[in-house]
């Protein structure tokens, strides 16, 4: 019997059936057969570009794959595009940290297991492979792609440099005003540096980085709480020129900006994410201090009170550094910035022609929405200068 024929009869009886008995047998299958191993790899490396080809990143496949499967699973379609990485073609600065960011084998190295378990996984993440839908793509064209591939070789700008390291410092103090005032600081220079780029856009002297037309990036929303995650990352998004749309069942929303923007809101609501939760953690020993019990319905009020308030903070630090440059400037951006949003607006209605509206589940905690806001607007305590 031939290899591929091995594969063909494993594929036929497995990846088109949804039962364990069908897994069984075919996983019996390969095992019994070493000299399969190739093929079943090469076959792999084609579902990893029909991926590719729906409109999937690695950090989407990755995302899938550890929300559907299990950590043999996730090492496994790691590994795949490693492997088809040097047969691909450029993508972007995106696409390559997505690369370096992808499960390490070699840190956490996968037990030891038995041919017929080793199959079995196999089988199953190739099952899941195959019937992923198509997604939005994401590129726009031989003009866009050729702008991120040169912004891969520039170093990160001034401005991106100091607000990373605002946001260090606030993930890292221990003090909920200072870690409210450095985010609300990291926004104003984040506005700042919008507006900067969107001058040079429309005075015809951007660099080659920065195409005058807007793209898109998906970030990640992960359980638990991703209705609450997903509405600051909508938050973050607005107050920063961009629109975020939601997949609740693949666990990520596609925030459509131009690239300047969509770094700002990638840093942005990563750290803020992180210093919510440890807001929250913070406020539910308090609330078992008093007797309490924890309860998702806190967890899920404080999240969204957090995420509403910290919206507000955020569109109108952007607002304030905005009028702040224009003024500097001499120059009126109303036109200006009103022409971006319009691309924008219009990139999202083609890429998205259809989106409905999702009611926010669980938000009924009352002592869990009260922590939440007073999380987000810590910066009002004590002698330190009110935020705008």
């Amino acid at each position: 019997m031939s290899t591929p024929r091995t594969v063909d009869r494993a594929f036929e009886t497995a990846l088109y059936g949804t039962t364990d008995d069908t897994l069984d047998t075919a996983a019996s299958l390969l095992a019994a057969d070493p000299t399969a191993d190739a093929e079943l790899a090469r076959r792999g490396g084609e579902f990893v570009d029909a991926a590719w080809r729906r409109g999937w990143q690695p950090a989407d496949l990755v995302r899938i794959v550890r929300r559907e499967l299990d950590d043999p699973h996730v090492r496994l379609v790691a590994a795949l595009i490693r492997a088809r990485a040097p047969h691909d073609r450029a993508r972007g600065p995106r696409w390559a940290a997505q690369l370096d960011d992808l499960p390490d084998a070699e840190a956490t190295p996968p037990p030891r297991t038995d041919r017929f378990s080793h199959a079995t996984a196999v089988l199953e993440l190739y099952r899941l492979l195959l019937r992923l839908p198509g997604l939005e793509p994401l590129e726009m064209g031989a003009a866009g792609k050729g702008a991120h591939r040169a912004s891969g070789d520039r170093p990160e700008s001034r401005a991106l440099a100091r607000i990373r390291a605002l946001l260090a410092k606030a993930e890292a103090t221990g003090y909920p005003e200072e870690a409210e005032a450095l985010s609300a600081k990291a926004q104003e220079l984040m506005a700042r540096h919008s507006v900067d780029e969107a001058l040079l856009a429309a005075r015809g002297q951007a660099h080659a980085a920065s195409p005058n037309a807007p793209g898109a990036c998906r970030i990640g929303v992960e359980q638990p709480y991703e209705q609450a995650k997903a509405l600051l990352l909508d938050a973050v998004a607005d107050a920063n020129h961009c629109r975020a749309v939601w997949n609740e069942p693949f666990g990520f929303s596609t925030v459509v900006g131009f690239e300047t923007d969509l770094e700002a809101v990638e840093l942005l609501y990563t750290s803020l994410l992180v210093q919510a939760e440890a807001a929250m953690t913070k406020a539910e020993a308090g609330q078992r201090a008093g007797g309490r019990k924890r309860t998702k319905t806190f967890r899920q009020s404080f999240l969204a009170a957090y995420a509403h308030r910290a919206g507000s903070r955020l569109r109108a630090a952007a607002e304030a550094a905005t009028a702040g440059n224009g003024a500097a400037a001499d120059v009126d951006l109303l036109p200006v910035l009103a022409s971006r949003e319009a691309a924008v607006t219009d990139r999202t209605e083609r890429m998205f022609p259809e989106t409905t509206t999702t009611r926010l589940r669980g938000v009924s905690d009352e002592a869990g929405w009260t922590e939440g806001t007073r999380a987000a607007d810590r910066a009002r305590v004590g002698r330190r200068r009110p935020l705008p």
